[in-house]
């Protein structure tokens, strides 16, 4: 789910939380970086259990409907009113025992905690062409059923500004996650099958423990030899006081020399190129001009003096 890219955001983070709070505590700090990525996992299973309540309160209002003291005009002109109550993908969502467990045993209950988030993004489903346009149509399948969520799901629930301030005010890393777990999302939502197997739904966060050690890693080698990593920087920037560096650029430049000269596995353009595309989105519009030149002088004096050992798999 989670790639070393995301990984590298995610130690960058803690990077930044450190230099902001001005605590130099490695413990706290591998404790928020093992926080932060396991917090990424917990959103990508509040959207699933969203999808879950969604089905349940339409399941809800057309039950509601049926009595004629309730009935419901908007919904009276559809050819199949429980055409979205009973939609396959929703149903099979809904119907998945191990999702229900993993949402159990974790207590996400936040949307019975907070119904009017539920019937919110439900109002503004109904409302939406994407739904009537669904509902007027008599014919369809799975492969219908699981596209009009996915319109759904891009169009009306994830751009809802509601949803999104719920997340900012939850969790801290949560609002550098929503498009990291929205894009893995939708992949996923793409890619299901009536017949899909129910773990289908719950992927490995990680790909395996060499990422979480990589994590721990490039945390643990970017702070303990801060100051050699500095000098590097300075080295190459002599025109440059150091304050004048934005903390963003300052962070990732850092982290790349830690790469270049301590992990031998990871190719160095690989390095580089993971940086530059991590500065053209969370530093300033030229940051990654400015650090593709530190690390273009740095990887070339490195070779020319025998420091960068790249060896591996990665290099063949």
């Amino acid at each position: 789910m989670l790639t070393r890219r995301h990984i590298r955001v995610k130690v960058m983070q803690c990077i930044y939380s450190l230099i902001q709070s001005k605590d130099d505590s490695l413990q706290k700090q591998e404790k928020f970086l093992k926080v932060s990525i396991e917090n990424t996992y917990t959103l990508y299973l509040l959207w699933l259990s969203l999808f879950k309540e969604i089905q349940k309160l339409a399941a809800e209002q057309l039950n509601l409907s049926t009595k004629k003291y309730l009935s419901d005009d908007s919904q009276n002109h559809f050819p199949n009113k429980a055409k979205f109550v009973n939609n396959r993908f929703l149903v099979q969502l809904q119907e998945n025992s191990l999702v229900k467990e993993e949402l159990s045993s974790r207590k996400l209950d936040n949307w019975y905690l907070n119904e009017e988030y539920v019937r919110l993004i439900y109002k503004s489903i109904v409302d939406s062409d994407i739904y009537k346009e669904y509902m007027t149509n008599p014919d369809g399948g799975y492969e219908q059923d699981r596209e009009v969520f996915i319109a759904l799901f891009k169009e009306v629930i994830a751009p809802n500004d509601k949803i999104y301030d719920y997340f900012e005010d939850n969790k801290l890393t949560w609002v550098d996650d929503i498009p990291i777990v929205n894009t893995f999302l939708l992949k996923q939502l793409k890619k299901i099958k009536p017949n899909q197997s129910s773990n289908f739904f719950l992927p490995k966060l990680l790909k395996d423990q060499e990422d979480m050690d990589f994590a721990n890693n490039l945390l643990k080698k970017t702070l303990l030899k801060n100051e050699l990593l500095e000098k590097e920087i300075e080295g190459k920037t002599p025109n440059w006081d150091k304050d004048r560096i934005a903390d963003v650029d300052s962070i990732l430049l850092k982290m790349a020399i830690c790469e270049l000269l301590y992990f031998p596995s990871i190719p160095e353009r690989v390095t580089i190129n993971e940086y530059l595309e991590i500065a053209k989105e969370y530093s300033t519009p030229k940051s990654s001009i400015f650090i593709n030149g530190i690390l273009d002088k740095l990887t070339k004096e490195y070779k020319k003096e025998g420091k960068l050992n790249k060896m591996g798999r990665g290099l063949l």
